[in-house]
């Protein structure tokens, strides 16, 4: 079966990762600090946190923003379930707002009709890829005092306005699962703009351990003495983990690269085909391509969803509109609420895209989906 992703793997990332057993640090070691400085340089010059996966690092970034329970996040249901269960755990009401009917990106009007002095964070995803309108986005949070969150899970490496995604939003989240465009195996990062907001994430996601003296409620301990003034977790990414994301950092441009050249090998030979639709790109946008999603016209994805898998072709869906999720509609979410979003997912079919992936397998991916169609 070709896998619809997959991670690639050097001898440099494998000799990255050894020299940490070989070493003195497994975790909260020097590797950490050196991940983070080189991700803070990839993001736009903020700081980032990093943490054991990109679900962590939603809900990290929420408590860092302050979400509680009576507050509101506004959020897009094209997307997995993370972005919206990190702030239900937090007690938020999650509100879902429709998607641009092309894009699959959450649509800057459909947030804007939602936002109220309640609405706490609007958070978008940069679907497939393709940075959300964070130019549109901004201004709506600013009018109701709310932050924005870019929930970069797919597009570490991409630009818009020239800008890197990390510098979109005031806070970002990225996840370095293997398929995703770089791997810690399992992995995530905040990133946040707010000197303050970013300490807080860091905190949260070091059991809310605090090391500050001029903030200690508990005078005259001595020099090992920490304190916790809010609970937190340990989402804790490891030296072993760091050191493997180092190296990946290195070769993140190529990865890029490769993954360019492959949708646009797949727009060429897609383009006119009938019965299908190939992504669209804005203006202005740089994409980090970790989806190529299609759309299956005609109520035909499921039929060629099977004979894709069948023929050994690793297709997916990306994604089931997240309050159809039982754990959404047990708490009164109804289906029809975003009509585009629903639409997209009903058509919604993803092609093999990874940097290890040949001219002759993507070729082959063309041959079997025209061939079914």
């Amino acid at each position: 079966m070709l896998p619809y992703g997959r991670q690639s793997v050097s001898e440099e990332d494998i000799e990255a990762v050894t020299a940490i057993l070989r070493g003195d640090w497994l975790t909260t070691g020097p590797t950490v600090a050196a991940f983070e400085n080189a991700l803070s340089e990839t993001v736009g010059g903020h700081r980032a946190v990093s943490c054991t996966s990109g679900t962590a690092a939603l809900h990290i970034a929420y408590a860092a923003a302050g979400v509680r329970s009576g507050d509101q996040v506004i959020t897009t249901p094209m997307t997995f379930v993370a972005t919206a269960s990190g702030a239900s755990l937090l007690g938020a009401q999650v509100l879902f707002a429709d998607v641009e009917e092309d894009t699959a990106l959450i649509d800057p009007a459909a947030a804007d009709a939602l936002a109220t002095d309640r609405t706490k964070v609007i958070a978008a995803v940069d679907y497939a890829g393709h940075p959300a309108d964070y130019a549109a986005l901004q201004p709506i949070a600013d009018r109701v005092g709310a932050l924005t969150l870019d929930d970069a899970a797919h597009s570490i490496g991409g630009f818009s306005g020239g800008r890197p995604v990390g510098d979109l939003a005031d806070l970002t989240t990225l996840s370095f699962f293997p398929t995703k465009n770089l791997t810690t195996a399992e992995g995530g990062a905040v990133v946040a703009k707010d000197p303050a907001v970013a300490q807080r994430a860091h905190e949260f996601h070091f059991v809310g351990l605090m090391r500050d003296p001029d903030r200690f409620r508990i005078e005259d301990e001595g020099p090992w003495h920490q304190e916790v003034h809010e609970f937190g977790l340990n989402y804790r990414l490891t030296d072993l983990q760091c050191a493997f994301g180092l190296s990946q950092l290195n070769r993140l441009a190529g990865f890029k690269q490769r993954r360019a050249e492959i949708t646009a090998r797949y727009n060429a030979a897609l383009a006119d085909v009938d019965g299908l639709r190939i992504p669209v790109q804005r203006e202005g946008v740089d994409p980090a391509w970790h989806l190529y999603p299609v759309r299956i016209l005609e109520d035909r994805r499921r039929e060629v969803f099977e004979k894709m898998r069948a023929a050994g072709i690793g297709v997916q869906v990306n994604y089931i509109p997240v309050y159809w999720h039982p754990v959404y509609a047990d708490l009164g979410y109804r289906r029809g609420m975003c009509p585009n979003a629903e639409a997209f997912y009903a058509e919604e079919l993803s092609l093999p895209l990874f940097p290890d992936l040949t001219d002759d397998q993507v070729d082959e991916v063309v041959e079997t989906l025209i061939g079914i169609l």
